[in-house]
């Protein structure tokens, strides 16, 4: 099965398989729902791991931070290549203080896994997009 959360209303859509050449749309709004990275806030962001019917790849992030702005395409691919096997959703952390105190983020960028409502995998730093791909598909097979 896979997931995707809409960026128009935030609404968690699960989806078996779209006919051939088509996007599948939010069966909330109808919106095209794509596998891209969105911002969330603290409060999405706790609703998002604990209902998400997928994986939730978090990318705690900040504007000012030059890492942060690299890994942005890398987090594109990502999202395009897992196309609904996990959620990538980016939370900024200078306007969602509170939200990266809550989850121990120290430094920047930091990248965490959550499955089933609990955090499972955590990797801080950009590493080369072939590694952090690796780290990625190895996390999602582990948690089954």
């Amino acid at each position: 099965m896979k997931a995707f959360r809409c960026s128009r209303c935030g609404g968690v859509n699960r989806v078996a398989k779209a006919p051939s050449g088509q996007r599948p749309i939010c069966g909330r709004c109808k919106t095209p729902l794509e596998a891209k990275p969105q911002a969330v806030d603290g409060s999405a962001l706790a609703s998002l791991v604990a209902k998400s019917p997928v994986p939730v790849l978090v990318d705690f992030w900040a504007e000012w931070c030059g890492p942060c702005r690299m890994a942005a395409p890398v987090l594109e691919r990502v999202a395009t290549r897992m196309d609904g096997r996990v959620i990538v959703v980016k939370l900024d952390t200078e306007a969602e203080r509170d939200a990266a105190a809550r989850h121990r983020v120290q430094s920047l960028p930091t990248f965490a896994l959550f499955a089933k409502g609990r955090e499972v995998a955590r990797q801080a730093g950009l590493p080369p997009e072939s590694a952090f791909t690796g780290w990625l598909e190895q996390q999602l097979a582990a948690t089954g």
